[in-house]
């Protein structure tokens, strides 16, 4: 069972209910003007992920990207 919270409440104590996610896996419904907008629940195991490289192998280079092209811009005036 979630524990309700609005968001202003969610606002002034963010950093203790983070801890009660990470440590005590509680799972938290925010709502906002009486109704439900967000849960907050703990990952699960494994699914921890770095923010660092998440995107790698998702971007392709057509071309140089380095090299002035020969486009004359309008803020260069």
């Amino acid at each position: 069972m979630s524990k309700i919270l609005s968001a202003s409440d969610l606002k002034a104590s963010c950093a203790k209910v983070i801890e009660q996610v990470s440590k005590k896996r509680a799972t938290f419904l925010v709502t906002k003007h009486g109704r439900p907008v967000a849960r907050i629940v703990p990952l699960e195991q494994g699914e921890r992920r770095s923010v660092h490289g998440f995107a790698r192998g998702t971007v392709t280079v057509h071309g140089d990207i380095v090299s002035p092209v020969e486009v004359e811009w309008e803020a260069g005036r």
